[in-house]
């Protein structure tokens, strides 16, 4: 089995068909490196390459871990932490922050803001937990994780010492070069390589996901596998290539208007893949005053807040609809004598089922509303299919930036708002930017 795409409530077959042959250019840059940004096409084949080895590697350090730690801090920010926040809050129990009694240790995350009341928060529940740290930065410099990775490094080595400290924190970062990896190799840090060709937002599917997946307890292998399986279907641009389709249909959509896309489930746990999603489909195509802007919903949560200017509000919008064919566990609705809540239509009904037809409905309520919508259809919430569903969402980001006409794989914009971030706080270096900066406030 694998996820499917449904594109008929969007565009036409005809058109998708159309556009083919651009797909297949863009494909032909992705596979043989030959448009801009192809320095950073190592997420590629990384299915395919990672070797038994490093999943050994990371599978015994994330063991280690586990067995010397209560809590384990993932420190980063962007695709340093979204990707494997999205895959555990899939994976994981809903309330196991409450009622787990395993020797799996809770993943926080720590990094991906500058929130002095979270920091200091966070800093007040460790004290009396037996922690670690992961972090994960190329550089070593980034500003916010930077932040946080000093506070929580000096508050680890207070508790337990530099030696015991030094056990409990794994650096994810260069190769070679940049603050962190020097610092590692000074402290004696377990590490793992971030690859020069692997982008932040691309890089789930390397140790930058990987290792926090499998200190969680969950099953990487299988992530890779579902990977693997969708990296082997989406090599030929034609209409079993599902990451072709998609990236056609919401470029046939855009150049017909629709200027947003909302991503929408209907499963609580898929969440924060929104999160991954709107970073990965953002910071990708949001370039040159082009490309679509990602949001995403919870439904049938936000159908009680957004649902009315979804379904009525300007039509600029289109719909791809993540729908899991089945749930984990069973339940079902029971009958009541007296009825006073009117629900005994659907007694003997599982939730499920009323949470499909509440999905149904709307789609056709939007589809009806002039919403276009695509639907993407996962068998299950696992690690297997939820790795074929990160290297699709991947290669048809891929695809869909070259279709557009950008880079799909630099974010030049993201320097503007640190540079002036720099400046105010007078850092070294930027003296001339503080001075121009200062006179304009």
């Amino acid at each position: 089995m694998t996820i499917k795409i449904n594109t008929a409530h969007a565009v036409s077959n005809n058109a998708i068909s159309d556009l083919m042959p651009q797909v297949g250019d863009a494909l032909l840059k992705i596979h043989q490196a030959t448009g801009e940004g192809h320095d950073f096409l190592g997420w590629v084949d990384l299915p395919s390459r990672t070797h038994e080895e490093l999943l050994d590697n990371i599978n015994t350090t994330a063991r280690d871990l586990r067995h010397e730690c209560d809590v384990v801090v993932c420190v980063g920010i962007g695709g340093s932490y979204l990707g494997a926040k999205a895959v555990i809050e899939a994976l994981n129990n809903s309330f196991a922050a409450y009622t787990r009694k395993d020797k799996i240790p809770t993943i926080l995350f720590a990094g991906h803001n500058i929130g002095e009341d979270y920091l200091f928060e966070l800093t007040e529940f460790l004290k009396d937990k037996k922690f670690g740290i992961i972090v994960i930065s190329k550089s070593g410099t980034t500003t916010e994780p930077a932040i946080a990775f000093r506070i929580l490094k000096e508050q680890l080595e207070a508790s337990v010492g530099k030696q015991v400290a030094a056990r409990r924190i794994v650096a994810i970062t260069d190769a070679k070069r940049g603050a962190l990896r020097q610092l590692a190799d000074q402290e004696g840090y377990k590490t793992f390589v971030i690859e020069d060709s692997v982008g932040g937002r691309f890089s789930v599917l390397s140790p930058v996901g990987l290792l926090p997946i499998a200190v969680a307890g969950y099953d990487i292998r299988a992530l890779m596998e579902g990977a693997l399986s969708m990296q082997r279907d989406t090599v030929n641009a034609n209409a079993t290539n599902i990451a072709a389709v998609y990236a056609a249909a919401r470029n046939i959509l855009y150049r017909e208007g629709k200027k947003i896309e909302i991503l929408v489930n209907y499963n609580p746990k898929l969440h924060f893949f929104g999160e991954w999603w709107k970073q990965l489909y953002g910071e990708s195509e949001g370039k040159d005053h082009k490309g679509i802007f990602p949001a995403a919903v919870d439904n049938s949560t936000d159908l009680h807040s957004m649902g009315q200017w979804i379904q009525d509000g300007e039509r600029t919008i289109f719909e791809t609809v993540l729908s899991v064919d089945a749930p984990e566990h069973s339940l079902v609705i029971p009958s009541d004598d007296q009825n006073l809540d009117g629900l005994n239509y659907i007694a003997g009904k599982h939730i499920d089922f009323v949470n499909k037809m509440a999905e149904l409905g709307t789609r056709i309520a939007h589809i009806d509303g002039g919403v276009p919508n695509i639907t993407i259809s996962i068998p299950r919430i696992d690690a297997f299919y939820l790795g074929q569903l990160i290297y699709f969402f991947e290669k048809a980001c891929g695809i869909s930036g070259y279709l557009l006409g950008v880079n799909p794989f630099n974010q030049p914009g993201v320097e503007d708002y640190k540079r002036n971030m720099f400046a105010l706080l007078e850092k070294p270096g930027y003296e001339e930017q503080t001075e121009k900066i200062k006179s304009r406030l």
